[in-house]
């Protein structure tokens, strides 16, 4: 029983619970090392997504025999005039349609009460509790839209101030941009040739993994947002940048985003003109079309195969522990996770099958 498979996997299981429960049991000891994880994780995370995005630039430079050092200042250049133009150009205008578009909720949300007030007063027959219910939406629909508005808005706001405010990321960036080569041969220095050419291989081909979804996501999601700007600014939505910008940031999100960042166009376009929602609906299934059938398969091809369903699971699940920022680093980290477990897998079946072929 002791060399059955199924015995050796249920005390691997057994061990690795045993290792949580000891954790748990003494994590006035971890409580520390837990503690500066959270406070570098953010500049780490914000360092790395900049790397992934920056290092093809820095990479084409290079090609040109550009030193590495004038490569990253090159970079790091280019990231300030971007910042430069976003903070001059189209930080102002979106701030002012977003003050506009929260000043004009009161109007909208007496709109929607005198429309359900007319409603009511020509419905002869309407039972009690509905009429209550009614009742009660009528009398907080204001906070109702104005809390939705909110947090749909503001932690949008919030993420980008606090993004801005990590000082230490562009620290974090020159040593990644400058030293990104050396990890991995300081990784498997410590290591056999053989093990450290499947370490090798693995960091490879996780590298690959997140190069293509941070640079692919990200790319999309601006590319949407341009379009969806494109089209508002065609039907003449009012608040078409602070929208647009909107959907970009929820973009980010895969395949539920879209969903999301249509909400509030809708909602704007139903009280400028009830045909605008529909013209709204179809600015974001032509945006759509050319985002799944031009840009998503050119920029980001079929990298992590990830199943739809899948997608929606990790994003609820996340989502549920960790708020905005689990929805937001979900996938990757299931990809990062997949990419480990497919690995070691097909490295235990290419041995075991060496095995096998020596014993022939």
């Amino acid at each position: 029983m002791y060399g059955k498979r199924w015995f050796q996997t249920l005390v691997v299981f057994i061990l690795v619970f045993l290792l949580i429960l000891l954790l748990s049991a003494t994590d006035f000891i971890f409580d520390p090392v837990f503690k500066y994880l959270a406070a570098v994780a953010f500049p780490v995370v914000g360092a790395g997504v900049l790397f992934y995005l920056t290092r093809p630039i820095m990479k084409f430079l290079e090609k040109y025999k550009v030193h590495r050092v004038l490569a990253i200042f090159i970079v790091f250049l280019l990231l300030i005039l971007v910042g430069y133009l976003i903070i001059n150009y189209i930080a102002p205008i979106a701030q002012k349609q977003f003050t506009n578009l929260i000043d004009n909720i009161p109007k909208w949300v007496k709109s929607a009460q005198d429309l359900i007030t007319y409603w009511q007063s020509n419905q002869d027959m309407i039972p009690a509790n509905i009429e209550k219910t009614i009742n009660d939406i009528t009398s907080n629909l204001q906070s109702y839209v104005e809390g939705a508005m909110t947090f749909i808005f503001g932690f949008v706001s919030q993420l980008i101030g606090f993004v801005f405010s990590l000082v230490l990321v562009p620290f974090f960036l020159f040593f990644m941009l400058k030293d990104g080569d050396k990890f991995v041969p300081f990784v498997t220095q410590i290591f056999s040739k053989k093990k450290a050419a499947n370490i090798r291989s693995l960091l490879h081909k996780i590298d690959e993994a997140l190069t293509s979804y941070i640079q692919g996501q990200l790319l999309v999601s601006v590319c949407i947002g341009i379009l969806l700007f494109i089209g508002y600014l065609i039907i003449d939505l009012e608040y078409a940048l602070t929208l647009a910008l909107f959907g970009m940031f929820m973009c980010v999100i895969p395949f539920i985003g879209p969903f999301i960042s249509v909400i509030p166009a809708m909602i704007v376009g139903v009280f400028q003109d009830p045909m605008m929602a529909v013209w709204v609906a179809i600015v974001m299934i032509v945006a759509q079309q050319i985002e799944g059938n031009l840009i998503s398969p050119n920029i980001m091809g079929r990298a992590l195969s990830l199943h739809p369903l899948t997608i929606i699971t990790l994003i609820l699940a996340a989502g549920s522990i960790a708020g905005f920022l689990g929805i937001i680093f979900a996938v990757p980290f299931y990809a990062v996770v997949k990419t480990i477990i497919v690995h070691f897998y097909t490295t235990y079946q290419d041995s075991k099958k060496s095995k096998e072929d020596a014993l022939i």
